[in-house]
């Protein structure tokens, strides 16, 4: 294995959607010929730890013995979460190993995830993560209370995983003809993740100029070579017409941009994106 590649990350909670997030993190380890790193992080929230006054008026000596029953309690919530958290990580390793990985990373680490993907963030390649973790697993109509947050504080790719794994064969690029979409379609252009598949090329917009915008970019990636091309353009609402537009072509994973603090990115960050991740069956791939 090639240590000096940038990973493949893939962000462990053991929340119901952790065996998917390692399956695509797998897949796409093996599609872009990268080390796969599997990540564990134990998040002390301020919140975790009661901070309620519990001594209210009670003597010393029994305030005292009360604050070390607390303070032993914290340990071994602690020390259950660190054995909890290394399990994930074992299952989580045989998982990708019986999917090919021969010699996947593991880590573990204390602290906010976000804090931790901003510190690894220059050793990533793309980052897999489920669309909402063990809080939010049985809610699926909210994502995860983290994810905007990652969204919006990486600038690396985001495979936001919401469903079991099956093989990529169509993918839907959604472009609009601005600089953000443009980086995007060069990414997917020249990736060797999306060879062998079909990328159907999805604009929606009443303004007729863009479908001109359009036929360059397919071209663009018919020059690529590699990638079947199907350009659209559809009209409506853009959340709408495209999660139709994926349910009735069967595709298997969106990819959007997500660039800068410009109207893309409000379009991409705002209630845009939180719905495609709400709705969408299928994964989200954001370019950043």
């Amino acid at each position: 294995m090639n240590t000096t590649k940038n990973l493949v990350l893939a962000g462990i909670d053991g929340s119901s959607l952790t065996h998917a997030v390692c399956d695509y993190a797998a897949w796409l380890a093996q599609k872009v010929d990268a080390p796969l790193k599997l990540l564990h992080t134990i998040d002390h929230h301020p919140e975790a730890t009661d901070h309620t006054d519990l001594t209210g008026n009670i003597g010393v000596d029994s305030r005292d013995h009360l604050m070390d029953e607390l303070t032993q309690l914290e340990q071994q919530r602690s020390k259950l979460r660190l054995q909890q958290g290394k399990q994930f990580l074992q299952a989580a390793k045989e998982r990708v190993m019986q999917a090919g990985i021969l010699d996947p990373i593991t880590s573990q680490r204390h602290g906010s995830l976000v804090e931790s993907l901003i510190e690894l963030e220059s050793d990533l390649r793309v980052l897999v993560i489920g669309v909402r973790g063990k809080v939010h697993e049985n809610q699926p109509d909210k994502i995860g209370a983290k994810l905007e947050s990652i969204v919006r504080s990486l600038h690396k790719p985001i495979l936001v995983v919401n469903a079991e794994f099956k093989v990529p064969e169509r993918i839907m690029l959604a472009y609009d003809g601005s600089q953000a979409s443009e980086k995007a379609l060069d990414m997917v252009a020249n990736s060797p993740l999306y060879k062998g598949l079909t990328c159907h090329l999805v604009c929606v917009s009443k303004d007729e100029g863009k479908g001109q915008l359009l036929e360059i970019a397919a071209n663009k990636l018919h020059l690529a070579g590699g990638i079947e091309v199907i350009a659209k353009k559809l009209v409506g609402k853009p959340e709408l017409a495209l999660s139709e537009y994926q349910e009735q072509k069967a595709i298997d994973m969106t990819v959007m941009g997500a660039f800068g603090h410009t109207r893309i990115h409000d379009w991409l960050l705002g209630s845009f994106t939180v719905k495609m991740l709400t709705h969408s069956p299928k994964p989200l791939l954001l370019l950043r």
